[in-house]
């Protein structure tokens, strides 16, 4: 009986939702829910480091690392300096270093201004991918926020990637080798879809254990890549890391499997480690 009732409702409750929302007006209202839930969850935000709660990563990487060791940091993808002064206010109780890399010429002036007198820096005119080789940048102004190895159709957002220049790119594990770096704890990617390239450069070190934490961005540039998040989960997963998103409180959202619904294609942060 009681099971009947249920369905019962339940028959009820989804036939009154099509006669309610049966209109342009309900749809757009649902989408506007839709939304701003899935702000909530890290679903969108990702894109500003001032509203994504990329913050709560550095409380949990002091955690992990004790307090008298140096922390190694990798910022992929510094654009003009604004992860330098993200990690500047959250690790101001600790020593680190930072090794940041910018491969266009210009936006790389601009980081290099904005990180003036910082001796823990160490600036690179480069990008990281998955070999050391020379690639073409496009973008649509001079230091803007979305260039990519990939020339990205826009239109929709009235953008246009007409700007290009030639850069430098080398892989984790030749920089690595070259600096005799023998450990990353933190090693952030904001490539516009080129993450998984960055990451199948440092194969040797994710195979040494020599990387403790990964946060990457995901978002509408891998729709122009063809990369999807269950190519990251496989990557980690093959590399025993697991998967959380970063939502705007700092809660971190563990993703303990692979699921479709997961292919959300608005900016979004997510931080891998073990554990």
């Amino acid at each position: 009986m009681r099971k009947m009732i249920k369905q019962t409702l339940k028959k009820s409750c989804i036939a009154v939702g099509k006669r309610v929302t049966n209109n342009r007006y309900s749809q757009s209202l649902l989408e506007n829910l839709v939304k701003g839930a899935q702000y909530f969850q890290g679903i969108g935000p990702g894109s500003d480091v001032s509203q994504s709660g990329e913050g709560t990563v550095f409380t949990k990487l002091k955690d992990c690392v004790g307090a008298e060791q140096e922390l190694c940091i990798f910022d992929v993808g510094a654009n003009q300096g604004q992860y330098i002064a993200l990690a500047s206010k959250c690790l101001a109780d600790r020593q680190y270093r930072i090794h940041s890399f910018e491969p266009s010429r210009r936006t790389f002036q601009m980081l290099s201004e904005s990180a003036a007198g910082l001796s823990n820096v160490v600036l690179n005119n480069c990008g990281l991918s998955l070999e050391s080789e020379e690639r073409e940048l496009f973008y649509d102004a001079p230091g803007s926020g979305i260039a990519s190895l990939t020339k990205r159709n826009l239109d929709h957002f009235g953008v246009n990637m007409e700007l290009s220049e030639k850069v430098r790119m080398v892989s984790i594990d030749d920089y690595c080798s070259d600096r005799r770096i023998e450990h990353i704890d933190m090693l952030k990617i904001d490539v516009e879809g080129h993450e998984l390239d960055v990451l199948k450069g440092g194969e040797e070190m994710f195979r040494k254990l020599a990387i403790g934490m990964v946060t990457f961005e995901f978002g509408g540039c891998n729709i122009d890549t063809r990369t999807f998040l269950h190519d990251f989960f496989v990557f980690f997963q093959n590399h025993q890391m697991r998967i959380a998103r970063i939502t705007p409180s700092g809660y971190l959202c563990d993703l303990h499997s692979y699921r479709e619904v997961l292919e959300q294609f608005r900016t979004s942060n997510f931080l891998c480690y073990r554990g």
